[in-house]
């Protein structure tokens, strides 16, 4: 899983590209709020959501005071760059929660609780331990290459269902996610290519079994980008529920060439098709954009 320490600051990042991605994610939670924001319906679910929202509301003006401020004579906090006032307890509409995050920062984020349920194990990984985590609210503007609310509801083993090889690292994960103690935070980084500068992708970036797939394509190097997504896990201290959370960049194929990086991301390209879990090459599109970016970034 390649997990780091992380520092509990560092959960949520405000850059740059701040009021744009909120203004993307405003029009997206306006024409796709079934896809990119969801609860199971539980009380869990709602009072998890709630801790989050408040958790925020506490974080944000401590972490960001330049742009977040609060004071004790009202009821909100004022978001400087964007102009909004934003009520400081959670709405009582979980949903209405999470839309209000999502119109506050652009990390995505995703709530986990722990069932007695034991994942029934593959065919090529270990046995899986006797709890197993559940997905019951999410919000999700900018997936990739995966429909997020098809994930409600779900174990850890079902949402990574069309990941290669997950029952290798699937019990590990779920041990680990079960000792996670609060005010432990550990982060991760996933990455891919893809073939344009598209931040809501919940389809196409993936190849999946069965998928007709056209190998080699052309491919448009100045619409190229690396995708990475610096994924955050830590876990809140009353409900003590899971947070997943994750911070989407994009990069330009170009802008990386220019700097020097282009052969050690070809060869990390390459090495896809390598290792434990071989698949990968063709389940993040390797067999569609691999050949031509490769011999863009070597050229």
């Amino acid at each position: 899983m390649a997990l780091q320490s992380s520092l509990p600051e560092d959960l949520i990042v405000l850059d740059s590209n701040y009021r744009e991605r909120i203004k993307t994610r405003r029009r997206l939670m306006e024409s796709n709020p079934n896809i990119v924001m969801g609860t199971i319906g539980t009380p869990g679910a709602k009072a998890a959501v709630d801790e989050l929202y408040a958790y925020l509301m506490d974080y944000l003006p401590a972490r960001y005071s330049s742009i977040f401020t609060r004071a004790a004579s009202t009821a909100s906090l004022h978001n400087a760059a964007t102009g909004q006032d934003i009520p400081r307890s959670p709405p009582t509409n979980p949903l209405d929660a999470l839309r209000t995050l999502g119109e506050t920062v652009e990390d995505d984020l995703f709530l986990l609780q722990e069932e007695d349920i034991q994942t029934l194990a593959g065919d090529d990984g270990p046995a899986y331990p006797e709890t197993s985590h559940r997905l019951v609210a999410f919000l999700c503007c900018f997936p990739s290459g995966f429909d997020p609310s098809a994930k409600l509801g779900l174990l850890l083993r079902d949402i990574h269902k069309p990941v290669p090889s997950y029952d290798k690292i699937g019990p590990s994960m779920e041990r680990f996610f079960k000792r996670l103690a609060v005010g432990q935070s550990v982060r991760r980084l996933n990455w891919s290519v893809q073939t344009h500068a598209n931040l809501f992708v919940p389809n196409g970036n993936h190849v999946h079994k069965g998928d007709d797939v056209e190998h080699d394509t052309d491919v448009d190097i100045a619409q190229t980008h690396l995708r990475v997504e610096c994924q955050t896990l830590t876990r809140l201290p009353a409900t003590k529920l899971i947070l997943f959370s994750f911070k989407t960049h994009l990069f330009p194929l170009q802008d990386l060439k220019s700097e020097g990086v282009g052969p050690d991301l070809a060869d990390a390209i390459e090495g896809l098709k390598k290792g434990n879990a071989p698949g990968m090459w063709t389940y993040k599109g390797g067999v569609r954009w691999g050949k031509a970016v490769c011999e863009y970034l070597r050229s």
